[in-house]
């Protein structure tokens, strides 16, 4: 069952002002809805939401719609409810189907306290309600993180990873900061044919939080995939991620199959990622710091310190990003670990947003210490 959803123009109709208005539940239309409560996540947003069940056979019928409507209103601000919508179109169903269905949807909120009405009706206009309280706050560990949404505000949940970033305000009291980050987009799990969406949305967060950074004047992307030896993305001194590129870059990878070339390079990872870090140093104007951001790349070897020699003291801070949903699995240090350790560089463990938040906020204002001391350093490393 495919759902469309959408914000914006909210059409009620009498019975779903009838439906929000009143308090107590209705159930013309059988359904259990639970309220989801709301959670930080990597795109530092809270998103609250919720899940419905109703069974198949009310659903009977050569096609059917349903629309749900839901009003939420912030407890400090009783005159500005958010009305939003989400659509989902059904299938045919055959009028003796057995079971559920069920079906989610999430919307975010600022920190606050805010009260939900929420309604859903099909084609015939059959009506089910149900109305809760809902509060979007930071865990006292989390306090320091700066949210994307102010207190009160409430926004559409985006199905869109890949949306373009609205243009960021650059720091205008000093030259912008130039990094290059190299992304490895895998699986968390080496031997995985798929690169599932959780994943693939944290590493595009950790993406969006450093170019979202002020103090960063231009970047310079590069994509690639350690399993598949190969560069899928690049983008040079840009102030704007190509997230179209991106995605059609990642929609490129081929997990679930094995290249028979590969197959015949002994040690073809190491090989490749040696080559990567070789050819990512070089350059007539090297950036002012160098970030990794990925999963663990657990390899059969680490790339060898004699290759690592040959590239000589770069210059500039080397950081890892390290995206590990369970540390306490694979707690040694990986290939991509090792090579930050030999430049001396600093490894940051992503397991929670807040990890996220505090990662690149320390990283970047290291960044431009460093850049300021650096003139009087001469042209030394770290």
């Amino acid at each position: 069952m495919g759902a469309l959803t959408g914000d914006g123009a909210v059409r009620l109709i009498q019975t779903d002002l009838a439906g929000l208005e009143v308090d107590e539940p209705k159930h013309d239309l059988p359904c259990t809805v639970t309220p989801v409560k709301a959670a930080l996540g990597f795109d530092l947003r809270m998103h609250a939401g919720y899940g419905v069940t109703l069974p198949l056979r009310e659903l009977a019928g050569l096609e059917n719609r349903l629309t749900i409507i839901f009003r939420v209103t912030p407890e400090a601000n009783k005159d500005k409810p958010t009305h939003l919508t989400h659509v989902f179109k059904v299938p045919p169903i055959e009028p003796d189907a057995r079971g559920d269905t069920y079906l989610e949807g999430s919307y975010d909120l600022g920190e606050g306290k805010y009260h939900v009405d929420w309604l859903m009706r099909d084609a015939a206009e059959r009506i089910c309600s149900d109305h809760w309280d809902v509060e979007a706050k930071l865990a006292d560990r989390d306090k320091d993180v700066v949210l994307e949404l102010e207190p009160g505000e409430i926004a559409a949940s985006s199905l869109e990873t890949f949306q373009e970033e609205a243009p960021i305000e650059r720091a205008q009291e000093q030259p912008g900061l130039n990094v290059k980050v190299l992304v490895n987009f895998a699986p968390p799990r080496a031997n995985s044919a798929v690169l599932q969406p959780l994943d693939r949305n944290a590493l595009l967060s950790i993406l969006r939080s450093i170019t979202r950074e002020p103090r960063v004047g231009k970047f310079s992307i590069v994509a690639f995939n350690l399993q598949e030896q190969r560069i899928i993305f690049r983008q040079e001194d840009t102030s704007r991620i190509d997230y179209s590129g991106l995605k059609d870059a990642l929609e490129s990878l081929n997990l679930g199959t094995v290249d028979v070339k590969r197959l015949s390079q002994k040690h073809g990872e190491t090989l490749f990622l040696a080559d990567l870090i070789q050819r990512e140093t070089g350059g007539t104007e090297p950036p002012d710091a160098l970030v990794f951001a990925g999963p663990k790349a657990m390899l059969e070897q680490n790339v060898p310190g004699e290759e690592l020699k040959k590239v000589g003291a770069v210059g500039y801070p080397v950081f890892y990003m390290n995206y590990n949903l369970h540390p306490e699995t694979v707690p040694w240090r990986d290939a991509i670990g090792n090579i930050v350790r030999f430049f001396r560089g600093t490894e940051y463990t992503i397991t929670r947003p807040r990890d996220m938040w505090f990662a690149v906020t320390e990283m970047i204002s290291r960044i431009v210490q460093l850049k300021r001391e650096r003139p009087n350093e001469g042209a030394g490393g770290q």
